[in-house]
């Protein structure tokens, strides 16, 4: 089965799925990332107004196969979190580019969307 890839999104190496809407950004993990993970069972909590660097960690995910980071796609201060996916895990492996979202981040600097994968080099990365 292939994995989704949805346009108009930006995509990191680690997986992660960036959402632009003027300043605002929206994280979740890509259909790849929550097949390779199976059975989400846990999200570490997030606190609101967290400042994060492009590349750190925004929160861990923890499968019944791994427990992995999930990385922020750009720097900027976290001003919202899924509470609904920080109940119901499973969210995630059903939606994970719709009601699977995991934050809103504010971001700070737009040049840093340059260092990040559109649908077409994300699918072709994972290809490999």
């Amino acid at each position: 089965m292939t994995n989704k890839v949805i346009k108009n999104l930006y995509y990191t190496k680690s997986d992660e799925w960036l959402k632009v809407e003027d300043d605002m950004g929206t994280v979740g993990i890509t259909d790849y990332a929550q097949d390779q993970l199976g059975d989400i069972v846990y999200l570490e909590k997030i606190k609101k107004g967290k400042k994060l660097k492009q590349g750190e960690a925004l929160t861990t995910i923890e499968s019944v196969k791994a427990v992995s980071d999930v990385n922020t796609p750009v720097s900027g201060e976290v001003i919202e979190v899924n509470e609904k996916v920080m109940e119901d895990t499973s969210i995630i492996n059903k939606e994970p580019y719709g009601e699977g979202w995991i934050a809103k981040i504010n971001i700070d600097n737009k040049d840093e969307l340059k260092k990040l994968m559109n649908n077409q080099e994300y699918s072709e990365y994972r290809k490999e």
